[in-house]
């Protein structure tokens, strides 16, 4: 087991780290929690409810998260049923475990990269002239998904369903990994998350995250780990499974070797 016995820094936001946080026990490591990310309530859910008035005036409802779908459904579903004919598409597997357990079945969903840019790939996104959609997100982000759309054709709202914000969380736990050297490797699974992760550890953790083995699931956090300094970047396929495979891929190919 290439992954017995080292320390994995888990950084998605609390409550969505069990699954991969699990994966790694059974693979022998001990997974280090470090959430990056806080996932705020709205304090005025008033445009939420108006879109749930209005659902059945739209052809697709885009989730870009599993918080878009948890925040949103959780206002939405206690109030109606979500319309029979209002498909939904989102972003990965996580997303769409999250709507299997509200329910929504049969989701348009890119089968292997877990981006907008793989979204907008699939045939029922190509031909969207004339059609009503909503995107379901939080505060802020990436723009690329609505304003592709618009250009085929589409019609497209926001609906802001939760706020981000950083974590205040003490660095001394990893600090004192890092000067063990028994802090074997980082895995970042947004850009935001990691801009707040260098932030949040410090000058003296930024020194040895730049030498630290980090795993991305995605080519834009590689390059943004890249801008920041960090030399030891490992771009891997999407989603949990694909950050384990590469830890495994990488340890078995280092053996015991020292990752600082």
């Amino acid at each position: 087991m290439s992954l017995a016995g080292r320390h994995v820094v888990v950084t998605r936001p609390a409550g969505q780290a069990a699954h991969f946080a699990t994966a790694l026990t059974e693979a022998g490591a001990i997974p280090v929690l470090y959430p990056v990310l806080e996932i705020h309530d709205l304090e005025d859910v008033a445009p939420l409810l108006d879109v749930a008035i209005r659902l059945d005036g739209f052809d697709l409802a885009v989730f870009v998260s599993p918080n878009a779908i948890e925040r949103a459904l959780n206002v939405i579903l206690p109030r109606r049923s979500w319309p029979a004919g209002l498909r939904v598409a989102a972003l990965g597997k996580s997303s769409e475990r999250e709507l299997a357990r509200h329910g929504i079945h049969d989701v348009i969903s890119p089968p292997l990269r877990f981006d907008s840019e793989a979204l907008l790939e699939l045939p029922e996104l190509i031909d969207v002239r004339g059609r009503r959609v909503i995107i379901f997100r939080g505060d802020g982000g990436r723009e690329l998904l609505g304003e592709t759309l618009k250009v085929r054709g589409a019609t497209v709202e926001y609906v802001t369903c939760y706020r981000r914000g950083q974590p205040q969380l003490d660095p001394a736990p990893l600090l004192k990994l890092w000067e063990e050297g028994r802090l074997d490797a980082v895995t970042l699974t947004s850009s935001e998350g990691l801009r707040n992760f260098f932030d949040m550890v410090g000058r003296l953790g930024q020194a040895w995250l730049k030498k630290t083995p980090a795993f991305v699931p995605h080519q834009r956090i590689a390059e943004q780990a890249e801008v920041l300094g960090l030399t030891k970047v490992i771009a891997t396929e999407p989603g949990d499974d694909g950050l384990m495979a590469g830890l495994v891929q990488y340890f078995d190919s280092h053996g015991n070797s020292s990752s600082n």
